[in-house]
């Protein structure tokens, strides 16, 4: 049966048996632009930022829903955003550069970062962007000393790591003790942090930021966080903290199988709104600005990737390898993660599944493997695969290993195709380069 719970809201299967996503064939638009190829469904982007923002506002209006940029953002993917009344969070210059060239206006910008650069502090002043995020004691004392030659009192919000684990994966579990973001409150650290940027000169504390870590399936150490969170700000208030910003971070999570199931958005958006009330009201603090920041929940579902089947090797009981023409350069993650994916013969997407294989990459290590063990129909060289909830971090992780150019991306819509970045040459490649 097509897992079409981790498809695109556009996708569906053809009377011939061909993936449709956005009104277009998979396997013409495999021809048209090439594989592998990244392609972004339109109606899910925008669905999915309204449900963000529209789920969080009626039950908290004084909502920010900023796109966490660091799932993949190009310009035209930012006006999109901006567009459906999306903020942005970004953690480089380089995706600073992109809102920037988008023309976002800046108070919807903030930067996030454990070791922001001199330069890149220096590019956040010089654009004038809404807030930073301050990571670290080093960080705190260099803004406050570029804010003052600027000439300028720059908004920040304090990082804090609250010790909730969120039950994730350990390379994406940030909220805890042992993490190089934030400041730990066990340590006592985010109250120095506090109390250091009250008496800043150059530099206004709005607000505090806490991330638990992605993708968060469960809801309740949201609930444990926002708590300890706003109970440990209340020891502030008569120091000078009033707490108008306040941020849980994001780290929603999606279905990359059909087996997963991730809360609603309306079940995240009722578990911390209900807690800051709840205990807002318990402490008679008056209720800060929410600031939430999905990434991945918003692209994520989006994105499928095409793939071209190649070599497809058979060692008899073993394993059968189908070979295709990308792999980790384009999608990091099931190497660096273990991460599991749905597979489907897009061109054969109505065919009963009749033997198990593993997906491999081109790249030159073992570990390339895009699935591991899946059931599919018989296939042939040729055929085009598809990998769904591929929108987040299989681009924005993209790399040019074995010099191989990184993929274009597409973005379909009834039936209509638009390249918003296109396929890297062996020119591009090399550009850097002197000889």
């Amino acid at each position: 049966m097509f897992p079409q719970s981790v498809f695109p809201d556009s996708a569906e299967v053809d009377s011939q048996g061909q993936l449709i996503l956005g009104g277009c064939k998979a396997s013409d638009l495999a021809e048209e632009y090439g594989t592998p190829i990244y392609v972004l469904d339109e109606k899910t982007l925008r669905t999915r930022c309204r449900s963000f923002i529209d789920e969080f506002r009626k039950i908290y209006p004084n909502t920010n829903v900023s796109y966490a940029c660091k799932a993949y953002i190009n310009p035209i993917l930012a006006k999109l955003f901006l567009e459906e009344g999306m903020g942005f969070d970004v953690v480089s210059g380089g995706e600073l550069a992109t809102t920037i060239s988008a023309s976002i206006p800046m108070d919807e910008v903030y930067f996030h970062g454990n070791n922001k650069t001199p330069q890149e502090l220096k590019e956040a002043l010089d654009s004038s962007i809404g807030w930073v995020v301050v990571d670290s004691f080093h960080e705190m004392q260099l803004l406050d000393q570029l804010a003052g030659e600027s000439g300028k009192t720059q908004d920040i919000l304090i990082r804090v790591s609250p010790g909730v684990d969120p039950h994730t994966h350990v390379y994406t579990t940030t909220g805890v003790l042992d993490s190089k973001f934030g400041f730990s409150i066990q340590t006592g650290h985010a109250a120095e942090a506090i109390r250091m940027g009250l008496s800043a000169k150059n530099l206004n504390l709005r607000g505090l930021h806490f991330h638990l870590g992605s993708p968060i399936f469960e809801l309740e150490p949201y609930r444990v966080a926002v708590d300890l969170v706003l109970r440990f700000a209340a020891q502030f208030r008569e120091e000078g903290l009033a707490l108008q910003k306040f941020s849980p971070g994001g780290g929603f999570a999606i279905s990359y199988t059909r087996e997963d199931e991730p809360p609603p958005v309306s079940d995240y958006a009722e578990t911390i709104v209900s807690t800051i009330k709840e205990t807002c009201e318990d402490l008679g603090m008056e209720l800060p600005s929410l600031v939430i920041e999905p990434g991945r929940a918003i692209i994520g579902p989006a994105g499928v990737a095409l793939y071209r089947i190649g070599a497809i090797k058979d060692v008899p009981g073993v394993r059968k390898f189908v070979s295709v023409d990308g792999g980790m350069g384009d999608n990091i993650r099931p190497a660096l993660y273990q991460a599991e994916y749905e597979v489907v013969a897009a061109n054969k997407a109505d065919q009963e599944p009749v033997e198990q294989v593993t997906v491999a990459g081109k790249y030159c290590e073992s570990g390339d493997l895009l699935a591991t063990d899946v059931m599919l129909p018989h296939l042939e060289s040729g055929d085009i695969l598809a990998i769904p909830a591929a929108g987040a971090y299989c681009p924005s992780m993209a790399s040019t290993y074995n010099m191989n150019p990184r993929p274009p991306m597409i973005l379909v819509k009834d039936g209509k195709s638009q390249l918003i970045r296109r396929r890297e040459s062996y020119q591009d490649l090399l550009s850097l380069d002197l000889v």
